[in-house]
C-alpha cells in the first residue's frame, strides 16, 4: 500500500498530527492556507482547502489561533497565529509526544532483544 492511501486510511489518527502541525508553525511565524497545505504536503500529508480551511476556523473558534486578514490588490488572505492557549497546547501535545516515543520506543526495541 502506498504512503498517500495509507495516510488516507488512517486520516482520522493523523488529523491530530495535522493540528499539531498548524500549531507548530503558527507559533514560529504567521501561516495562511495555501501554504500550510504545502507545507504539509512536504511531509505526506494531502489535504484539500475545503478540509483545512475549517479546521483552521475551528481552531480559531477554540482560541488556538487569531486570524487577521491582509489585501494584496485583488487577492485577499487570511493569515492565521497561535495563541497563548495554542503554544500552551502544542507545548503540552509535545510532552505526550515525547512520553509517546520513549514508551513505544522502549517497547519495540525489547521486543527485539526477546527474537
Amino acid at each position: 500500500m502506498t504512503l498517500k492511501k495509507q495516510m488516507l486510511e488512517h486520516h482520522d489518527l493523523l488529523s491530530g498530527l495535522v493540528r499539531l502541525h498548524v500549531l507548530h508553525h503558527a507559533s514560529e511565524q504567521e501561516i495562511y492556507g495555501q501554504w500550510m497545505i504545502n507545507e504539509l504536503a512536504e511531509h505526506g500529508y494531502s489535504l484539500s482547502p475545503g478540509t483545512l480551511y475549517p479546521m483552521l476556523h475551528a481552531m480559531e473558534r477554540k482560541g488556538y489561533l487569531v486570524s487577521r486578514t491582509e489585501k494584496d490588490g485583488r487577492i485577499m488572505r487570511k493569515y492565521y497565529l497561535a495563541t497563548a492557549k495554542g503554544r500552551e497546547g502544542l507545548a503540552l501535545a509535545k510532552a505526550r509526544l515525547r512520553e509517546f516515543i520513549g514508551e513505544a520506543m522502549d517497547h519495540d526495541a525489547s521486543r527485539e532483544e526477546q527474537k
